[in-house]
């Protein structure tokens, strides 16, 4: 397969400048790096966890979904509904020269729903089961960087607009089996996307006339996945009805290595503006449209613990992608395996006699960081590391909940990130803030009698 040859120090050297002059950018996500590997990475995580850090591997919550261990699945009790959207505030920083690019986005983090499958019987023997289904972004390309520079050797001026668009998405399905204090869980589904990457290029000149060219390359891609996990719990205190107050929980989850199919178009060609910015075709120069292959998505693996008692939760978390095995049509990428380091809390004041007209006693605070390493690796290693806050906040009457057990809970993250250190050219700072909505299947279920 024929692909484009474009080394990897022009082409993030054009992109700095780029981004540290602020030459006619658009007003989007414009992350270079999403170039490489599938893009950028979205969150593997829900709101809930997301305000403790991301930690998941060991975490379970009645009043959410937690997709990234399906494991937790088996402890639904009823049928839930979690959707959540988010949005971002990035400034890229050049230090040589000196400049930076903001940009402010707004995405759909997920929609998913779960449900238990266990029967009374199962129930009595200390067995329960549930399932969910739902689709998730898993990564993000988008940028578009646009330069006026004047080529060697020549007088005309050069206008060269590079963009890339696409990402990688999940549509699932899960379960997830407990049997006393073991559960284990699959999630499995299938995998699509597409990578669109083109450079368009302008001569500009005031008395000769070029046409305008277009280097495209557009990938298709698409298959099946698997992945599981396992929790087990340690009572540590239980009460004098055997109820647990304290418990230690440990966790596991992750997947294989996976083929996903693709096809490729490879586009050379010479274009023109109409009056509305569309693209239109005038010559095609080369092309090779629907060429097979396949993308290696490498394997990935994430532990974890947790403690909760009545009031505090903590937890720590440790992942790793095997990321150096990545390959696009056989072809590696400048991509290495990453490694993240998660912690986070949880406060819930409420207590067992706390009385319902304190709101803010029944709101759960959360809190927590991490830090690693960034799979992209375009020859320094870039660090990735911030801190989340985060809450959960009832929005149905605290004695509706007390007496009917249905609930809507309103759940918030706030993110400050930050991409690379002092030896990066190029750094990222995110804020990020996420806010999703669950609810129970009472919430939607009318009265049989007024």
């Amino acid at each position: 397969m024929r692909s484009v040859k474009l080394t990897t120090a022009k082409f993030l050297s054009v992109l700095f400048v780029a981004c540290g002059l602020q030459l006619g950018v658009s007003a989007q996500e414009n992350s270079p790096y999403s170039r490489y590997g599938l893009g950028d990475l979205t969150p593997n995580h829900n709101v809930f966890t997301r305000g403790m850090g991301g930690i998941a591997a060991a975490q379970l919550d009645n009043q959410s979904i937690n997709f990234t261990n399906p494991a937790s699945l088996a402890n639904i009790n009823n049928t839930i509904f979690d959707v959540a959207a988010e949005a971002d505030f990035r400034t890229l920083k050049r230090t040589n020269p000196a400049g930076k690019f903001n940009s402010a986005n707004a995405y759909f983090s997920y929609l998913q729903m779960a449900f238990p499958l266990a029967t009374p019987k199962m129930y009595k023997k200390g067995i329960r089961w549930g399932m969910s289904f739902g689709i998730r972004p898993v990564t993000k390309i988008n940028y578009k960087i646009e330069t006026n520079t004047p080529p060697t050797g020549a007088i005309d001026s050069l206008n060269t607009v590079y963009e890339g668009t696409g990402g990688l998405n999940q549509a699932f399905f899960g379960t997830g089996l407990r049997i006393k204090n073991f559960s284990i869980g699959i999630n499995a589904g299938y995998m699509f996307g597409n990578k669109d990457y083109s450079t368009k290029l302008t001569f500009i000149n005031d008395s000769v006339h070029y046409y305008q060219s277009n280097s495209a390359n557009k990938t298709r891609y698409g298959g099946l996945f698997i992945n599981g996990g396992m929790q087990y719990d340690i009572p540590v205190e239980k009460d004098k009805n055997g109820n647990v107050k304290r418990n230690i929980r440990l966790g596991v989850h992750g997947n294989l290595q996976q083929n996903i199919s693709a096809s490729n178009d490879l586009i050379r060609e010479t274009i023109v503006y109409d009056g509305n910015g569309n693209v239109h075709r005038l010559d095609s120069v080369y092309e090779e449209l629907d060429v097979k292959g396949k993308i290696k998505y490498p394997a990935m693996i994430g532990a974890g613990f947790s403690y909760q008692g009545s009031n505090w939760l903590y937890g720590a978390d440790f992942e790793f992608g095997n990321w150096s095995n990545y390959r696009y049509y056989g072809q590696k990428d400048l991509v290495q395996n990453s490694w993240m380091v998660r912690v986070g809390t949880q406060y819930y004041p409420a207590k067992e006699n706390t009385p319902v007209t304190k709101y803010f006693n029944f709101v759960k605070y959360r809190a927590g960081f991490y830090y690693g390493n960034d799979y992209i690796n375009t020859g320094k290693n870039r660090p990735e590391y911030g801190f989340t806050i985060g809450t959960g906040m009832p929005l149905t009457s605290l004695r509706r909940v007390s007496y009917t057990g249905e609930y809507v809970v309103l759940n918030t993250a706030l993110e400050i990130g930050n991409r690379g250190n002092k030896q990066t050219n190029l750094r990222e700072n995110i804020v990020r803030f996420s806010v999703g909505i669950s609810m129970n299947a009472r919430w939607f279920q009318k009265p049989k009698y007024q």
